[in-house]
């Protein structure tokens, strides 16, 4: 009898056919590696009789020893970053704000947020820029800020919303139980708590500001997609379009690459923080919010409610 709850140990006839999906599957994939290295390699001959080498020949791939093509990517690349760490900080601000008004008890708060949240939440980020540049006249970079910080933060308010509507209402009624106004409350216990949930989903959600940075490319801000194959393009000409197009998608993938490490080691040192039971007072055994975890803070004296004044008490203390 298998030992796994969730399904039975496969037989040697599911073993079996495992290793013949995973070696055609691996067949098929090689195959089309070089299928793909074949079509970049071949030489390509135009309409009047022209041939061009293939972007996989050395020819091809002289300029990258220049190191005029370096400093343009350079600034392509410093730009980029001078963007989405404006929007970032803006974004991450614009989501707090939209966070707390979108849960206020009043409706007259609540309702007209949501509706301005959902507007930006369903509007293209480059329609957004269009908008702001054509309207505002901002320039393009502060249309890419702008348009980023305000779509993004929308993003980030409604998961900062969704961490606060998961904490348990023990943790609201044990802040009020002690003293502390409601907007106390919010602040010291529940929004650290919902934002360090959260922390994992909104720097992922930056990791996407990032990339979405290369949209300035259409309303004129020189980032580094615009520099690239832009500029480059046209100083270098055609015949090198590919190598621009590569360079450009390497040095992307190695930012979000160190960007997506980063989320990992915080999503790890996050997730890892356990919680610690202690006793509290007249309530008995509780669990105090160690971590920030959702369900970390509620206590077994919350109905008498002496439990939720020790419990809290240690919570905000750690806040």
């Amino acid at each position: 009898m298998s030992t796994n709850v969730l399904y039975d140990a496969p037989g040697p006839v599911a073993r079996r056919n495992s290793r013949i999906i995973s070696v055609v599957g691996v067949v098929l994939v090689l195959a089309l590696l070089g299928y793909v290295a074949y079509l970049l390699g071949r030489p390509r001959v135009s309409a009047n009789g022209a041939v061009t080498p293939g972007v996989l020949d050395g020819s091809r791939w002289d300029i990258l020893g220049d190191l005029a093509l370096w400093r343009a990517i350079g600034r392509g690349w410093v730009a980029t970053l001078r963007a989405a760490a404006i929007a970032s900080v803006l974004a991450v601000v614009i989501g707090v704000l939209f966070s707390f008004l979108r849960t206020a008890r009043s409706r007259w708060v609540r309702v007209p947020t949501t509706v301005v949240l959902e507007f930006f939440r369903g509007m293209p980020v480059l329609l957004m820029m269009l908008f702001i540049l054509l309207v505002f006249s901002t320039g393009a970079f502060w249309a890419v800020v702008a348009a980023l910080a305000v779509y993004n933060g929308a993003l980030i308010g409604e998961a900062l919303r969704a961490g606060i509507a998961s904490l348990p209402k023990g943790q609201r009624e044990a802040g009020l139980a002690i003293g502390l106004t409601p907007t106390s409350t919010r602040f010291l216990i529940e929004f650290p708590q919902a934002f360090r949930q959260m922390l994992p989903i909104i720097l992922a959600q930056l990791v996407v500001l990032l990339k979405d940075t290369s949209l300035g490319y259409i309303v004129g801000y020189v980032e580094l997609t615009r520099e690239g194959l832009n500029r480059l393009g046209t100083y270098y000409g055609s015949r090198y379009t590919f190598t621009l197009f590569a360079v450009v998608l390497v040095v992307y993938l190695a930012t979000n690459l160190v960007l997506s490490h980063v989320v990992r080691v915080v999503d790890r040192r996050t997730g890892r923080r356990g919680v610690v039971r202690t006793k509290g007072g007249l309530g008995g055994t509780g669990l105090l919010a160690r971590a920030g975890r959702p369900n970390v803070a509620s206590t077994t004296g919350e109905a008498g409610g002496a439990g939720v004044g020790a419990g809290v008490g240690g919570a905000a203390g750690d806040h």
